[in-house]
């Protein structure tokens, strides 16, 4: 074996099995896709080595096993608890802003504006306090 072939085997083979197994590792470890499916996909990237791990790699949905949705709901959670409004007056500035850009109605806009400040929203019943 001289340089070149070692050279073809680490850049091309290595990475397409490693690809290879991994989307085959990917396809039974998720639990969005039952039995019969599966069956399909590896077929699909047995027989279409590269091929098929492409068209599975770029058809497979995110979330699609509990880690994935659970490291989703958490990157949610910072993103909401980072950037959004804290107080009353951040909270109405964004309320104000979304209506001006059209996004809110104003009956929608004063309903916020009234759950913001604590207030029953127009047209309806103070809600009771929890005990």
């Amino acid at each position: 074996m001289d340089f070149w072939d070692v050279f073809v085997l680490m850049l091309i083979w290595v990475p397409l099995f490693l690809v290879w197994g991994m989307a085959l590792h990917d396809i039974f470890r998720r639990d969005d896709i039952r039995g019969a499916m599966k069956a399909v996909w590896t077929l699909v990237v047995i027989f279409l080595p590269f091929l098929g791990t492409l068209i599975y790699l770029v058809v497979r949905p995110a979330g699609a096993t509990e880690q994935e949705r659970q490291a989703i709901d958490t990157a949610s959670r910072q993103f909401v608890a980072r950037y959004a409004p804290t107080d009353n007056a951040q909270q109405l500035a964004l309320l104000t802003d979304l209506r001006d850009r059209g996004a809110l109605t104003a009956q929608e806009f004063e309903a916020e504006k009234a759950r913001v400040l604590g207030q029953a929203a127009p047209g309806r019943a103070p809600a009771e306090p929890a005990l």
